[in-house]
């Protein structure tokens, strides 16, 4: 049996004999879909369909290839809670690990006769029951209950630089690697220093190529080393689930009571993460580099950086460090505002993403014929702890605006939002409503909650970083992982509106 958790995540109880059974529709086989289908199978649902626009599940772990690629959060800790995987090689699990991870759980809990591969969505409206989507195919399905399992790591933002699509070289951006292009011998060129550049700075820079780092902003960089398990302590895990299973709890309390803590308020915790990050960035021993690296902002106002090695990586003699702004790309390479060309055979664009887009391009609309691009115009995205719009009905976010992404696990977070949506489920199956969806001043009352507590966290201490809404407001939230959980332990249907 699993350790319980602090505070412990809701059992999903099979739905009572006679109860309404209704058809779910996900989109995405990702973590949080192929979650969601799980919670759905143990509640005895089995009229429920995943809608995956690839041909397999993973979600990010899937769609990124780049060298380095690794998780930023600790291996024991990125699993399902009730799911230890015994099998990591490393302390921060590398993309295809993850990935596999996320096929053998798609196969253990008998989920890939739900998927359907292959299919995007395009349109979803609601008819007043239930909700009608299209896919881009043309094919079509309907059911009461919509799901957003889309993420917000899956449009690729590529910058606007005059001549980008003049370079003669080849292009890509991060998330979408050239699996053909052998680096090396080359020169290369790489955009970007957030987590994804800081990670292929680490893996590229010991090839025998030439690497340019075309650096906008410094980033701070935490120094968390990694480590491989060897053979005897992962065989050790298999014999003993509840050494991952402490493991777990041991990562969850250190999130929640430190590194979060770190963020949301000051405290011994914050000035202990500024001193490793100074300390970190004491490593660069050549002083002009040091200075260039160093950031002039607070530590974690941007998304920390997890990284033992990058620091020594920028200081081997292959890499080159370009803090003169880009003017332009041309033919041969990139020119900087000093006038000075550095050629390259390759650009690589670590550019990050639209993480503002959630679901969208595809476009939601009511019975009453409001968009959901309409209902975020000018507020921006927005959203009843994060997973639920009001005027929306049947319809649910998994990782939407201002969820804990900034400072907890996405995994460990997103049960505890895939059981507030079961919990609505199962009122819908005992016959409470038909529909529902957050009501207006409820959902304002969470926004003016968020703004009163985002005061003091280190998010607006004054940088510009990707967390930052329309509206101005940071899109996390602003109080402790465990917080959140505890908010999403049982719907407040009052808070809803109910037909």
């Amino acid at each position: 049996m699993n350790a319980p958790l602090s505070p412990p995540i809701p059992s999903i109880p099979p739905l009572p004999e006679g109860a309404r059974k209704p058809r779910v529709l996900i989109l995405g086989a990702g973590m949080s879909g192929l979650l969601m289908g799980i919670q759905l199978k143990r509640a005895g649902i089995e009229d429920f369909s995943i809608f995956e626009k690839r041909e397999e599940v993973g979600g990010t772990w899937r769609e990124n290839r780049y060298p380095g690629l690794a998780c930023d959060v600790p291996a024991h800790y990125y699993t399902y809670s009730f799911e230890p995987n015994p099998e990591w090689h490393h302390r921060f699990a590398r993309g295809p690990e993850i990935q596999n991870y996320m096929r053998h759980i798609a196969d253990k809990y008998d989920l890939r006769r739900h998927i359907v591969f292959g299919e995007e969505a395009a349109d979803a409206r609601f008819d007043g029951r239930r909700w009608q989507v299209k896919m881009k195919s043309g094919r079509e399905d309907s059911g009461e209950f919509l799901v957003s399992a889309c993420g917000f790591l899956h449009h690729p933002r590529e910058p606007q630089i005059p001549g980008l699509e003049h370079f003669a070289g080849k292009r890509f951006h991060s998330a979408r690697w050239d699996m053909s292009v052998d680096l090396k011998g080359k020169r290369i060129g790489l955009i970007g220093t957030g987590s994804t550049g800081a990670q292929i700075v680490s893996a590229v820079s010991k090839l025998p190529c030439e690497l340019n780092v075309f650096q906008r902003t410094p980033q701070w960089v935490f120094p968390l080393p990694d480590r491989e398990y060897p053979l005897a302590e992962r065989e050790l895990l298999k014999r003993f689930p509840i050494i991952a299973r402490t493991a777990y709890k041991f990562f969850d309390q250190s999130f929640d009571h430190v590194l979060a803590r770190a963020m949301i308020e000051p405290g011994w915790q914050r000035r202990m993460v500024e001193a490793l990050c100074q300390w970190n960035l004491d490593r660069v021993k050549d002083p002009l580099l040091r200075r260039h690296l160093t950031p002039d902002y607070q530590p974690m106002c941007k998304r920390i950086i997890m990284s033992w090695d990058f620091y020594p990586a920028m200081q081997r003699p292959s890499v080159k460090l370009v803090v003169d702004g880009i003017e332009r790309v041309e033919e041969q390479g990139i020119r900087t505002v000093d006038g000075k060309l550095h050629p390259l055979d390759v650009l690589v664009l670590a550019t990050g993403f639209n993480t503002h887009e959630y679901l969208r391009p595809l476009e939601l609309t009511n019975a009453q014929g409001l968009t959901l691009s309409q209902a975020w115009g000018e507020r921006g995205p927005h959203a009843y702890y994060s997973l639920a719009i009001p005027g929306f009905p049947n319809f649910f976010l998994l990782g939407g605006p201002h969820s804990p992404l900034a400072n907890g696990s996405v995994i460990r977070y997103t049960e505890a939002l895939v059981g507030y949506v079961m919990q609505c489920i199962g009122h819908y199956g005992e016959g409470r409503f038909n529909t529902l969806a957050p009501r207006q001043d409820a959902t304002d009352a969470f926004y003016d909650s968020l703004r009163e507590s985002m005061q003091g966290t280190v998010w607006v201490s004054g940088c510009q970083n990707w967390y930052i809404g329309k509206d101005g407001l940071p899109e996390v939230w602003p109080r402790r992982p465990r917080e959140f959980n505890e908010a999403l332990r049982r719907p407040r249907l009052e808070a809803f509106e109910l037909n």
